[in-house]
């Protein structure tokens, strides 16, 4: 019996089962991930290779002139070495990881997801999938609450494959693109597009892409001449968030 309960457990049945339970669900860039991986031994005891967790995304990529949906991996952590789970048994192992500062958020297409995988030879590798809701961080928030009070609203938020000149740590960028609904702005712009660089926990790059192919007949022509967009990079710190609506304003007027 006990042969034919591992003949089983190899092809997926009566085998060991994995659940993670997340402390919290709902996190920043560059904050810790807190939580317990359960496993569930089946039928006949098994040995566990290795434990990992994995962080993903999805963005879209292009190929042959047609655009696709990937999944990128953007970081792996192992969580133990070997060990036998027993028939029936049940073991808990805590875990702490810390999200990049890089990490997409949860914003309009974009999900973001922990999963975890038993590393068994000989056997379907038992896995679990737990989403992240990925929240902005406070140099984050402040700027979307600059550009919300400029009038801007949000149209779309997106990762897609980054073009080498724009990357860094990831094949990706996640874009935010503004339209001017109303405000100072309004009629003088078609989008405004932002990227977030975090340099540090208290410090982020932010690119900005101004169109300006909404100014009539200088439009007109910027546009035929390849110069209605310009790329704009501004560096912000806590320092500077009572200011950043003026500032951030007072640079959007240069370019327009």
């Amino acid at each position: 019996m006990s042969f034919f309960n591992k003949v089983f457990a190899s092809v997926g049945i009566g085998a060991a089962k994995v659940d993670t339970k997340l402390e919290k669900d709902r996190v920043m860039p560059g904050e810790e991930v807190r939580g317990i991986v359960e496993i569930r031994g089946g039928s006949t005891e098994q040995n566990i290779d290795d434990i990992y967790l994995s962080l993903h995304t999805t963005y879209i990529r292009e190929a042959d002139e047609k655009k696709y949906t990937a999944t990128a991996q953007i970081d792996r952590f192992k969580l133990t070495q070997s060990f036998m789970i027993k028939e029936n048994e049940t073991k808990e192992i805590p875990f702490t990881f810390r999200l990049p500062l890089e990490m997409p958020l949860s914003m309009g297409r974009t999900k973001v997801w922990v999963s975890t995988g038993l590393d068994i030879k000989n056997a379907v590798d038992p896995s679990d999938k737990d989403y992240l809701t990925v929240v902005p961080n406070q140099l984050m928030h402040g700027m979307f609450n600059a550009i919300s009070d400029l009038g801007f609203r949000l149209r779309e938020a997106e990762c897609e494959q980054a073009p080498r000149h724009l990357r860094r740590n990831m094949p990706f960028i996640q874009e935010f693109e503004f339209v001017p609904a109303s405000g100072p702005f309004r009629g003088r712009l078609d989008e405004l597009e932002v990227i977030f660089y975090p340099n540090s926990e208290n410090e982020i790059e932010v690119l900005m892409q101004v169109d300006r192919r909404a100014r009539g007949l200088g439009g007109f022509l910027s546009e035929a001449m390849g110069t209605d967009e310009t790329y704009v990079r501004m560096n912000i710190n806590v320092s500077d968030l009572p200011s950043l609506k003026q500032n951030l304003q007072n640079m959007i007027e240069r370019y327009c």
